[in-house]
């Protein structure tokens, strides 16, 4: 696949994480990408694994979004800068409904593999800029 062809994915992966797209999560994610959360202990595998996470954060936020700010891509990676905002009006980790809204920008790296699917994403830790912003980092 091309740089291009990964970042257009990736414009696409933006929509799929905003709508909980899961045949777009299908096509746009490996079914054998294993990813690594703060939320789970295992591993979560493929699309539907990705968007269960995706799913735990409207729990949390109902109104949670993800904005593509900027990309830069080489060979098979493609780094994204999001910003992620919502309101906190359910519980999050245990932790009860402030009303807070947060905005906070996140980093990820997507590794693509030969078809063209994600098959990694490497993410900055940005929980801790939820908490923060949510006022619970005491």
């Amino acid at each position: 696949m091309t740089i291009e062809q990964n970042k257009r994915a990736m414009k696409r992966f933006e929509k799929m994480i905003n709508t909980n797209d899961q045949a777009l999560a299908q096509e746009l994610i490996s079914d054998t990408a294993a990813f690594q959360t703060p939320v789970s202990d295992k591993p979560l595998y493929g699309g539907k694994g990705y968007l269960s996470v995706v799913e735990m954060m409207r729990q949390s936020f109902s109104d949670v979004s993800w904005k593509l700010e900027e990309m830069v891509a080489e060979g098979d990676v493609v780094a994204v800068r999001w910003t992620c905002c919502g309101t906190h009006d359910g519980n999050f980790m245990g932790l009860p409904p402030t009303g807070k809204v947060f905005s906070i920008g996140v980093m990820n790296f997507y590794h693509f593999n030969q078809d063209g699917k994600i098959d990694n994403d490497i993410a900055a830790e940005g929980l801790i800029g939820i908490f923060r912003a949510l006022g619970l980092n005491r």
